[in-house]
């Protein structure tokens, strides 16, 4: 599955520019990378859905890029921008007539298959980037500032898209490894203590739930929910207590509790449901990981984070194989669901004359 990021409202005003904002776009520093974004507007250019995928070995480059473009497609952009990050050194061919092989920059094969296929999406492509080193070079120029061994170094400074991210709480992680050590399982003495809690917890729900009804118990766990949000904004030095992780993570198996928390993976809270999704897939124990992973995963795709949505959904289905929910989820990534679409579902989800079962 590659990594895409949802639309983000930024103009930028040139090729460098983008190349730079590639991390901020991605949610993480491309390594070895063919990245697509799309265009929404053209006075200025605004910047769509970015998708990034690993480069692709030569007898899998075509079905990647494929992938790659349709995924890009599902946002219908005017047009495109092709980047490939790589720190590969160039290559060397003939020129025409044969002579002497001269450099040319790296992975041509693999743009060349990527314009290809935005050809037959009959989508332009208005730029085509090598990013490497700190500089960039744009394949189509026939200037000396792109040649092989010149390139142009990268933007300097604090770019608006690095400050728009920093407010709104967006950490650009290393690599996509990143990802996976933010969700990483605690450690043996806290993991102990953790099941004891999860234990404890549970045998109290049973009783409570004896006493007074499964629904009212229900109630209390999204009570529950909404106060650990709130005490959970981003930068919130709070922390859930072993017995807070237990009362959630037991709540959220409840599929009407956790579908109604789809209503928090959108809006103003949806920062601080993703600090409480990853308290709970980082302290839960399996199986009650899987409901707050796949919270996790929503979470983040609709936010823009496709690396760290795939990442989460991953491990709700290690946790757990038959969730419905993640598996559902994983499906329509893999087929192109617009993020939009995924964000209006959500809402719905939080759609108070939405009959639930």
């Amino acid at each position: 599955m590659s990594d895409s990021r949802p639309e983000h409202t930024v103009r930028l005003t040139g090729p460098g520019e983008v190349a730079a904002a590639l991390p901020h776009l991605i949610g993480f520093r491309p390594r070895e990378s063919l990245v697509l974004v799309g265009v929404r507007g053209t006075t200025p250019v605004t910047l769509g859905l970015t998708v990034r995928v690993d480069l692709p070995p030569e007898e899998h480059r075509a079905a990647v890029v494929r992938d790659v473009v349709r995924a890009l497609c599902t946002d219908q952009p005017v047009a495109a921008l092709l980047a490939v990050v790589s720190e590969d050194a160039d290559d060397w061919a003939a020129p025409l007539p044969p002579g002497p092989a001269v450099p040319v920059l790296p992975h041509r094969e693999l743009v060349r298959e990527a314009l290809l296929a935005l050809h037959e999406q009959e989508l332009p492509v208005r730029d085509v980037l090598l990013v490497r080193h700190g500089r960039w070079w744009d394949y189509d120029c026939a200037q000396a500032c792109c040649d092989p061994g010149t390139g142009t170094p990268l933007p300097s400074g604090t770019s608006q898209l690095a400050v728009a991210g920093a407010l709104s709480g967006q950490v650009v992680e290393d690599d996509r490894a990143a990802f996976a050590r933010r969700i990483a399982p605690v450690g043996f003495l806290a993991a102990a203590g953790m099941a004891r809690a999860c234990e404890q917890v549970g045998d109290e729900l049973a009783h409570r739930t004896a006493q007074l009804g499964w629904d009212a118990v229900v109630e209390e766990g999204w009570d529950a929910l909404l106060a650990a949000v709130a005490a959970s904004r981003p930068g919130s030095v709070e922390r859930l207590s072993d017995r807070e992780v237990a009362r959630l993570a037991w709540g959220l198996r409840d599929h009407d509790l956790r579908d109604r928390a789809l209503a928090l993976t959108v809006g103003r809270q949806a920062a601080a449901a993703e600090v409480v999704w990853t308290e709970l897939v980082r302290r839960a124990p399996a199986p009650l990981d899987a409901a707050p992973a796949t919270l996790l995963a929503v979470t983040a795709w609709v936010g823009g984070n496709g690396a760290l949505a795939n990442v989460a959904l991953q491990r709700a289905l290690d946790s757990e194989p038959s969730y419905t929910l993640a598996g559902l989820l994983r499906t329509a990534l893999h087929a192109g669901m617009p993020p939009k679409a995924v964000r209006r579902l959500m809402q719905d989800a939080g759609d108070p004359g939405r009959v639930r079962r």
